[in-house]
């Protein structure tokens, strides 16, 4: 099913639905829920997600996970998506957050074909058959550190957003404590029981989150890096590569509009 409306066959009485959209670049998908937990995979561009839990910027040939229910708003920078749609008595996945999913070659191939899937499929045929192997990827898939999480205390959490939108790794730690009129200590102790991460890792992984919007728009790796704060492009590459398992110039090129699996 292409760009078709889920409210449209979300009644189906199938435990997944497959939907194939292409958005304009900046478009935004404000706050919704669905009553299906949801697998957003972008085959283009970048997928920028918020929660009450946090952000994620999810690269393409990456998915993320949206349980059932949960509140959640999408800017779309040029993404053509895969969705699978699923009944929450189906999910293959637990939890009430959500995540950043790899994409094996094999569920890439899955999403692929589940384009063809119609609403009602045979459930005994093959169509059945990939709906049901497509549930088994999902459930085996791993995870991307490509989260930011938002803190429960009101105030710490107005702290990270403004973060998130002017991340700076020259941030001092000693500078948000005396913000919340803590010492170091008892400010770090606290920010690790908020988000479960270190104000140093959380930090680094914001900068990573705004760096990737940035270099998919054209940016060049030394004017993120050094508007980042870096110290050299060669620190922020290291520090790119260790999380993500690429050099930013590999990420550009997959991040290409013309970037494809062949």
């Amino acid at each position: 099913m292409h760009n078709i409306a889920l409210d449209a066959v979300d009644t189906v009485p199938r435990p997944l639905l497959a939907i194939s959209t292409d958005y304009r670049p900046g478009t935004l998908l404000d706050t919704h829920t669905h009553r299906r937990a949801q697998v957003l995979y972008g085959m283009s561009g970048l997928m920028e997600v918020e929660t009450d839990d946090g952000a994620w910027v999810i690269p393409p040939f990456s998915g993320v996970w949206i349980p059932a229910g949960k509140r959640h708003r999408v800017r779309m920078q040029g993404v053509s998506t895969r969705s699978l749609y699923i009944e929450p008595a189906a999910a293959p996945r637990e939890g009430e957050h959500c995540e950043a999913l790899v994409v094996s070659p094999l569920l890439h191939q899955l999403l692929l074909a589940s384009i063809a899937l119609p609403a009602l499929y045979d459930e005994q045929g093959r169509d059945g058959a990939l709906a049901q192997l497509l549930l088994h990827e999902v459930r085996l898939a791993q995870t991307m550190p490509l989260f930011a999480p938002i803190p429960q205390d009101a105030t710490l959490a107005a702290l990270c957003k403004a973060f998130l939108k002017a991340p700076q790794l020259q941030d001092a730690p000693e500078d948000w404590a005396e913000q919340l009129h803590k010492s170091l200590r008892s400010f770090n102790r606290f920010f690790r029981q908020q988000t479960g991460m270190s104000f140093g890792a959380w930090r680094q992984q914001a900068c990573l989150l705004a760096a990737l919007p940035r270099l998919s728009g054209g940016q060049s790796v030394t004017q993120v890096a050094l508007d980042l704060g870096y110290d050299s492009p060669s620190a922020f590459s290291t520090m790119f590569r260790k999380r993500l398992g690429r050099v930013p110039s590999g990420f550009i090129k997959m991040a290409s509009p013309s970037a494809n699996l062949g």
